[in-house]
């Protein structure tokens, strides 16, 4: 079952198009990032999924459904920055919470067991540090026990401790069965914690699909030779690699992950003509995958 299914969205502020025609499909039990620089429209996005925006074109399902508000309550969201009271303790805050939800009480000393937050629920919001506050937000999405999580940013601002902690959460709620659809500007967060992945640019899906795949490594071949211009002529005759790039004077084949032979790219230059000054063989890694997707 696809837990969300966006079909040609689109948003226009005025001239500014926020989202061209974005389709995607989120598969349950799925941690699934929505990727993209600052002003690339996730956060629109999540809006219009959440019915906060309504979108100018397109339409999205929930659950295999047209959506309605009846499917959203079985989401919890972090949609904005955590919005408590500062003088009120995390139990009284999420109690506030589930008043607005509509959800009983029976369940907060479970979600504050679950962000590990138990042993301060009497504390106010105001001696929380950052990570926790933000912890604090995520047991309200919590209440209620939804199996489908919507996080807007969910580590921003906060420190390498603080991003860690709430790593280590959602890959948590992750392993419970819980489907989560989190939007991110970190490249590293989607490669920590997603297995599903959609990039924007500037309201455009650039790709989409599971991890692994979207950034599946390359073998990358560097090779040079004093004649520059014969050596690409040669390489031309070469079987096997996908793309052939030059970079800083050096000339890059790129294969599919394994399929690079040093040896025999030595053999076949030297057989037709070339002696090598230079062969390396490296690795494409995640930030080179998105860079050369994102430029």
């Amino acid at each position: 079952m696809a837990i969300l299914t966006v079909e040609n969205i689109s948003k226009n502020y005025g001239q500014i198009k926020a989202l061209k025609g974005v389709s995607f499909s989120v598969p349950a039990g799925c941690v699934y990032g929505i990727l993209g620089p600052n002003g690339s429209g996730k956060t629109t996005l999540l809006g219009i999924i959440m019915n906060v925006l309504k979108a100018t074109g397109g339409s999205y399902k929930l659950f295999d459904e047209n959506a309605t508000d009846a499917h959203r309550k079985k989401i919890g969201t972090l949609l904005e920055t955590p919005n408590f009271y500062h003088y009120l303790s995390a139990v009284q805050n999420l109690k506030i919470s589930a008043a607005i939800k509509e959800h009983g009480e029976h369940d907060i000393d479970n979600v504050l067991h679950t962000v590990d937050l138990y042993k301060r629920k009497d504390s106010p919001f105001s001696t929380f540090s950052l990570g926790m506050k933000q912890r604090l937000a995520i047991g309200a999405a919590l209440l209620g026990n939804p199996d489908v999580l919507v996080f807007d940013e969910p580590t921003n601002g906060l420190d390498p401790v603080g991003i860690a902690e709430i790593r280590s959460l959602i890959k948590e709620l992750s392993a419970k069965g819980k489907t989560i659809i989190m939007a991110s500007h970190l490249l590293d967060e989607v490669e920590k914690v997603c297995t599903h992945v959609a990039i924007l640019k500037q309201g455009e899906l650039l790709i989409s699909g599971p991890v692994k795949e979207v950034f599946q490594e390359n073998d990358i071949v560097q090779v040079a030779a004093n004649d520059k211009e014969k050596l690409k002529n040669i390489l031309l005759g070469l079987n096997n690699f996908t793309k052939m790039d030059e970079v800083n004077g050096v000339i890059e084949l790129s294969y599919n992950a394994g399929n690079a032979d040093l040896t025999s790219i030595n053999k076949f230059c030297f057989d037709n003509g070339i002696t090598l000054s230079h062969l390396q063989l490296k690795k494409s890694n995640f930030e080179s995958k998105f860079l050369a997707l994102t430029n």
